[in-house]
């Protein structure tokens, strides 16, 4: 797979596409479901599949911090995309400029002409150019002038429930996280490089691997169960605090994760932490001893909880 991102590289591409678009937050089972319907009329017509995505999101753009929390960054996001048998990303930037096209004139542009799109796909909610006019009867009108067969990809349900990004978020607010990996197909996950920190934790006798947040508004927050992939390692167990830490300071998100009979220097290293259960929310303690003791106790109760007969399948191996 290859990310696309200037306009020289385009040509690569040939005589067509059988292209996508949209957001494909989490990449969910929706999305994998239509992504998949994607690759077979690729296969079955031998043009690359290409999936077009904005960076940042158009609602992180239009909302700032107020933007709805992110379920994946677009390092996760072509992971998964690869995954799913994308040979091309396009990513493009969503600023002013995107904002403001036409509807009209960015269907030309993008899909039409710069992607030759010769089979478009499109999830049902799906709106884009200024004010969000276009939709899936507009694609249909522009496509038939293109040579270009529209279709719409219906809602995806599971028991009953429309699977969507904003449920997943609400089901991971609530600690749900059952519920969050049966739509998603897979635990929640939350990549990022390990970075030095304070050694707070490594004083205490509690050491942790802390990663690099680029999340402005978490999806989740609080202690949990997780496991830890590494590149081409086995997965590892844990437990982890993800928040601001209001008994440190307060201000700024981060992950840190405590890893079960682990000595091994992880900085540098980029893991993938899969949450797993929840055991509490975060709190702010009156001392320091205080936290130390509830640490130690969060540790005890995840590994009671592995204890248990804790499976998972990461998926994406």
């Amino acid at each position: 797979m290859k990310l696309l991102r200037g306009f020289q590289q385009i040509a690569e591409l040939g005589p067509g596409s059988v292209a996508t678009i949209g957001n494909f937050d989490g990449v969910h089972r929706g999305h994998q479901a239509l992504l998949a319907m994607l690759r077979s009329q690729a296969s079955r017509i031998q043009l690359p599949m290409l999936v077009m995505l904005f960076e940042p999101q158009p609602s992180e753009y239009f909302h700032g911090k107020a933007a709805p929390a992110r379920l994946s960054s677009l390092r996760e996001k072509l992971q998964m995309l690869r995954h799913c048998g994308a040979d091309y990303v396009f990513c493009l930037k969503f600023n002013q400029y995107l904002a403001s096209m036409p509807a009209v004139e960015f269907a030309e542009r993008f899909i039409f002409s710069l992607h030759q799109a010769k089979y478009l796909l499109i999830g049902e909610d799906f709106r884009f150019g200024h004010d969000r006019i276009g939709d899936v009867a507009l694609l249909n009108e522009l496509g038939s002038k293109q040579s270009c067969i529209v279709q719409k990809f219906p809602d995806f349900f599971i028991d009953t429930q429309r699977v969507s990004s904003t449920k997943i978020r609400g089901a991971l607010e609530e600690g749900k996280l059952d519920y969050a990996a049966k739509l998603l197909g897979r635990p929640y996950s939350i990549g990022g490089r390990v970075i030095r920190g304070a050694g707070r934790g490594r004083q205490w006798g509690i050491p942790t691997a802390n990663l690099n947040m680029h999340h402005k508004t978490l999806p989740l927050s609080g202690v949990f169960c997780v496991r830890v992939k590494r590149e081409g390692k086995p997965l590892l167990t844990g437990v982890a605090n993800i928040g601001c830490r209001p008994t440190i300071d307060g201000t700024k998100n981060s992950l840190e994760i405590h890893l079960f009979d682990m000595d091994e220097s992880l900085y540098g290293e980029i893991l993938q932490v899969y949450f797993l259960h929840k055991l509490r929310d975060e709190i702010k303690f009156t001392s320091v001893d205080d936290l130390i003791t509830q640490i130690h106790h969060d540790v005890a109760a995840a590994k009671k909880y592995y204890a248990q007969g804790c499976e998972i399948t990461c998926g994406l191996d």
